[in-house]
């Protein structure tokens, strides 16, 4: 996505635990979480513009990350199929030579088609779930999960790519 708007980046894999838990709300873990990971990558390259993300789904109060298996990720896609929750994608950009820090989070609502119309089974079959927040990936969706999608289609296939174009003019 970023490549796609011109943007020319490498990708370093932040070495951090991700927090999956704790006192805090799902909006202050995901940017949390985006904060870790910028900040290690930063300490390596501390002339360069770092951007860490993290993408979590919430519904009803739970937290939906990555799934540890395809039984949790079947769970997860059950609870919601016919339901609207919210994907948030906390982002923090940093270049720590400069002391300059941007961070932010981007929420999309997503609705699910009904049970009854969707074959959970094939679509675990084809698409990784594994490595994605809530089970499903949406740029390989093809309308077989998704119903409606309110906001930012790019924070629900994991970066927000419009809000870091514009803090990166604002900011960088």
């Amino acid at each position: 996505m970023l490549r796609n708007a011109g943007i020319e980046f490498q990708v370093q894999p932040a070495q951090v635990e991700e927090v999956a838990s704790g006192p805090w709300a799902p909006r202050e873990l995901c940017v949390i979480n985006a904060k870790r990971k910028a900040m290690e990558v930063a300490r390596m390259f501390p002339d360069r513009l770092v951007l860490g993300a993290d993408t979590i789904v919430a519904f009803e109060g739970s937290i939906f990350g990555k799934p540890g298996d395809l039984r949790e990720a079947r769970g997860m896609l059950e609870r919601l199929c016919g339901r609207t929750h919210e994907v948030l994608t906390g982002v923090c950009l940093i270049q720590k030579s400069r002391r300059k820090l941007c961070s932010f989070i981007e929420s999309t609502r997503v609705k699910f088609r009904p049970r009854q119309d969707v074959d959970l089974e094939e679509y675990l079959r084809t698409v990784q779930p594994l490595d994605k927040a809530g089970g499903y990936a949406a740029q390989e969706d093809e309308g077989r999960l998704i119903e409606q999608v309110e906001g930012s289609m790019s924070n629900v296939i994991g970066l927000p790519v419009d809000r870091v174009l514009a803090a990166l003019d604002r900011h960088f």
